[in-house]
């Protein structure tokens, strides 16, 4: 099971504080005992640390994801988060997909809420897998790397 698949995005997060690295590891459990079966997909990018899950091994069948900018919270997001209920009015965002809460602390975190939201994500993002591409396996797949960073307080690599 992929959940115990951790030495890149343990890597990965070692630049950012002691707490977000802890926010991001509880984040990432709470979805992965929710649904074991999905993809995580890792992007170690310019601006962020980006992990999702996706019900393939393609980002546009992400579901839920967890983004380590360096700052104060993270972002707990929906990849098509246009596209599903929010009845609480919680999430933010004015693109024409990506929807997300900013995660201060896990007092804070509102589980219930963000469970049933994600599940309407991953019903979504069933429904638009093709006729046999369906890729459940449950697995760690690191899809990037950028040589360079730009984060606040990180030095270039």
């Amino acid at each position: 099971m992929a959940i115990e698949h951790t030495k890149d995005l343990v890597g990965f997060l070692q630049p950012f504080s002691a707490e977000n690295k802890e926010l991001a590891l509880w984040l990432r459990e709470f979805v992965w005992k929710l649904y074991p079966k999905s993809n995580e997909l890792i992007y170690d990018n310019y601006n962020a640390l980006a992990f999702g899950w996706s019900t393939s091994d393609r980002l546009g069948d992400t579901f839920c994801s967890i983004a380590v900018f360096g700052k104060e919270y993270l972002h707990f997001g929906f990849y098509w988060g246009n596209q599903i209920a929010d009845p609480e009015k919680k999430l933010e965002g004015k693109g024409n997909q990506y929807r997300y809460i900013k995660v201060y602390n896990k007092k804070d975190f509102p589980k219930a809420y963000i469970t049933k939201l994600v599940k309407e994500a991953y019903a979504n993002s069933l429904g638009k897998l093709k006729e046999g591409k369906q890729v459940l396996k449950g697995v760690t797949i690191t899809k990037s790397i950028s040589a360079k960073k730009r984060r606040p307080g990180i030095v270039s690599r």
